[in-house]
């Protein structure tokens, strides 16, 4: 039976990305059946709806999501279209990979796998909007922080058994927090994995100034969307991030950048987190191989200048896409 993969190219430069890493997918996945569903601030603007129910449904009806990037306006009737996603399909786990460029001036590139629990903390989705006061819900349950714990684990498991599991919170402040903590140290404990718990503020910091000194990063939702923005530095920019939303039946993929209205429609935005993103559904099939030639591709043209005006150079969105296309299936040829 070959596989079903639904394709939201969304508002923005979503339309002009996601392009770009569905002929990846096309390429290596000539038997899967890819099949469109419109979401996002256009959809709404014009039917008043971003995401119905019988979205949720074609989404749910697919094997995977690829996903481009939609404008939510500050607006109290809209409904943020990401979070309704992930808490419909359980995509409890936002994994975003932190991987800079490899080099002779790099001895060890950096490579840290943030871990982000996806449906709980702010992000709940539980808000009340008022006049003179609103309120949204932090929410840290025992079950929410075991399971994103588990997943952590088993990366740490995979990648570097003998580095210890980091742990951003603020418990000092946010007591809630020390639930989460506490719940990631006790699964940590029982795989024996070492674990290191330190602030959410200073670990920005130091993770910016030390990023060698981290492997696995899990932490609660805001924190993990934050931190990985920050982390954008170490690899040129949300440009090139791509992230993975997992649960037990379905899993997304997306670039962790926004709809970028500001350069919609110029041809000039970065397709890399997009095709990236496309790389990380690639391992989640199982094709790692495929994935490694997507990524050897892209950091080898991105090493020899070719790229996107917020990198440095002169390539159109979807020259870039036809040079790594290109780039992909010579590696290919030659079984590098």
């Amino acid at each position: 039976m070959s596989l079903r993969i639904a394709v939201s190219k969304g508002d923005g430069i979503g339309p002009e990305v996601i392009p770009e890493a569905q002929k990846i997918l096309e390429h290596f996945l000539p038997d899967a059946d890819f099949y469109e569903v419109e979401l996002g601030f256009a959809k709404w603007e014009r039917t008043g709806s971003a995401c119905s129910l019988e979205d949720i449904r074609e989404l749910k009806g697919g094997d995977a999501i690829l996903f481009g990037a939609v404008t939510t306006p500050p607006d109290p009737n809209y409904r943020s279209v990401l979070l309704q996603i992930r808490h419909e399909l359980d995509l409890y786990a936002n994994l975003r990979p932190i991987r800079t460029l490899s080099s002779s001036s790099q001895e060890s590139p950096v490579d840290i796998m943030i871990v982000r629990e996806n449906t709980e903390g702010l992000y709940s989705g539980i808000e009340e909007i008022g006049e003179e006061r609103s309120t949204t819900l932090r929410v840290i349950t025992k079950a929410g922080s075991r399971r994103i714990a588990e997943k952590a684990c088993s990366l740490v498991l995979e990648r570097n058994p003998d580095h210890p599991l980091v742990i951003g919170y603020k418990g000092n402040v946010l007591k809630s927090d020390l639930l989460f903590r506490d719940t990631c140290q006790e699964v940590a404990e029982s795989h024996g994995i070492q674990t290191k718990a330190v602030f959410i503020d200073a670990l920005c910091l130091d993770v910016l100034q030390h990023p060698k000194n981290y492997d696995v990063i899990v932490t609660t939702n805001m924190f993990g969307d934050i931190l990985s923005d920050v982390c954008g530095y170490l690899t040129g920019g949300l440009g090139m991030l791509p992230s993975a939303n997992i649960g037990d039946t379905h899993a997304f993929f997306e670039p962790v950048h926004g709809s970028a209205p500001d350069i919609a429609g110029k041809g000039t935005a970065n397709p890399v987190a997009a095709i990236r993103s496309a790389g990380m559904m690639l391992e989640y099939f199982g094709m790692k191989y495929e994935a490694c030639l997507v990524e050897s591709s892209i950091f080898d043209l991105i090493s020899r200048g070719v790229s996107t005006p917020d990198l440095g150079g002169h390539e159109s969105t979807s020259s870039f896409g036809s040079r790594l296309f290109a780039a992909v299936c010579k590696k290919e040829e030659r079984k590098i």
